[in-house]
């Protein structure tokens, strides 16, 4: 895929449809980034991150969107500047994520063709990246949150905007905020971390993913019940 062959947008509808989980590669190194990638596609990941953070990321973003083509969003994380949107887009990555609202960010996103999903932690914050742009929000930091604040966001945020939650996510603590209406998940340290073993993260992330779909399907026809 060219750099001007980008539809970020649609491409992130497809792949959150498929399985709205977030794959956040914190630390993760260039020569390792294919076989972890593997793994979670095969677990059922669609969605992988990988903060500017960690170490040389653009070449592990390159390698990942060039391995898995269209079918994986690939992107970056901890997206702090409009400079490493372009960056970010030249390498082949599709999806802008940032633990702020910057509006800045947000426009130079949704102007490059990137799917932009910005962190948000207040009503006022929320409906600022909507306005500029965003495609959905990133409620962060989850653990300075809850569940109940969740459910409070979403009677003001416009109906059907969709919010993932990330911050300390692990596969057992998931029900709350499924019941509480979490589109979906960034899952960090409790999916990858730096030497873990490669078989590790490959269970660990077929786990999640097995028990949101699960809960997924219990909200759902919860819905259906009293809907």
């Amino acid at each position: 895929m060219g750099v001007h062959d980008v539809n970020g947008p649609d491409d992130f509808e497809r792949a959150f449809a498929q399985c709205p989980l977030i794959a956040i590669l914190r630390g993760v190194d260039p020569s390792e980034a294919i076989e972890v990638g593997d793994a979670l596609v095969d677990a059922g990941f669609t969605l992988i991150e990988v903060p500017l953070n960690s170490p040389e990321p653009l070449r592990s973003i390159a390698a990942l969107a060039k391995r898995h083509g269209a079918g994986v969003l690939v992107g970056a994380g901890t997206v702090l500047t409009v400079r490493d949107v372009e960056a970010v887009r030249i390498a082949g990555g599709r999806l802008i994520v940032s633990p702020n609202t910057d509006t800045s960010v947000i426009r130079a996103t949704a102007a490059a063709g990137l799917a932009s999903l910005p962190g948000y932690a207040t009503p006022t914050e929320g409906l600022d990246a909507i306005a500029a742009g965003g495609h959905a929000l990133k409620l962060f930091p989850a653990e300075a949150s809850s569940p109940s604040v969740l459910r409070a966001h979403l009677t003001v945020l416009p109906a059907g905007m969709r919010v993932l939650v990330v911050g300390g996510v692990s596969a057992g603590t998931m029900k709350p905020w499924v019941e509480a209406g979490a589109a979906g998940f960034g899952l960090g340290s409790a999916l990858y971390q730096k030497h873990k073993a490669l078989k590790d993260i490959a269970e660990t992330a077929r786990q999640v993913v097995s028990v949101f779909r699960e809960l997924r399907g219990i909200s759902k026809r919860s819905i259906e019940r009293t809907g």
